[in-house]
């Protein structure tokens, strides 16, 4: 008898099960106008993997004296209130997080690495953050870390083309 062959019975009990389980989508919001893309990008890959949606709401860290941001707060909610309209008409299951950068010095890569924490504790297997993202919170530095830490794969979504706001005066 081959020793080193897997038990039939047990490989196929295994396998649907992890075939099964989806694992969950990120999207990072910050309450910035690349929240649009960001979301776009998520629900798309949500969609094609049949995967619930992680919305990861970045907010600033809580004064000492206030209660702790929780993810159904209503800060929260007003960041997340862009892309839940995008989330119910692509049907898409949803569940929401917190992420607060440190406030202190931690280095150039400190707030990435807690994010990918948030999302590494929620199961994700992927990542949409935006280019333009704010400080230690980009695109780049987010892959940068996850890349040291092992951590999920990283999508950079492309920040909002720049249009003017006013058409401009035609001569008289």
């Amino acid at each position: 008898m081959n020793s080193l062959r897997l038990n039939s019975s047990h490989s196929a009990d295994v396998a649907p099960a992890v075939a099964r389980r989806r694992f969950p989508v990120a999207a990072v919001l910050a309450d910035r106008l690349d929240d649009a893309p960001v979301v776009e990008a998520a629900v798309r890959f949500a969609a094609r993997r049949g995967a619930p949606l992680l919305l990861i709401a970045v907010l600033p860290a809580p004064q000492p004296w206030a209660k702790a941001l929780r993810p159904d707060g209503a800060a929260a909610r007003a960041v997340l209130g862009r892309a839940l309209p995008r989330l119910a008409r692509a049907g898409i299951a949803h569940r929401s997080a917190v992420f607060h950068p440190p406030a202190g010095r931690g280095g150039r890569l400190c707030a990435a690495k807690g994010l990918l924490e948030v999302a590494i504790a929620h199961g994700c297997s992927q990542l949409v953050v935006s280019r333009s993202g704010p400080a230690g919170l980009d695109a780049c530095t987010v892959m940068e870390a996850a890349v040291i830490r092992g951590g999920p794969f990283i999508h950079a979504a492309p920040p909002v083309p720049w249009v003017p706001l006013v058409a401009p005066c035609s001569p008289a």
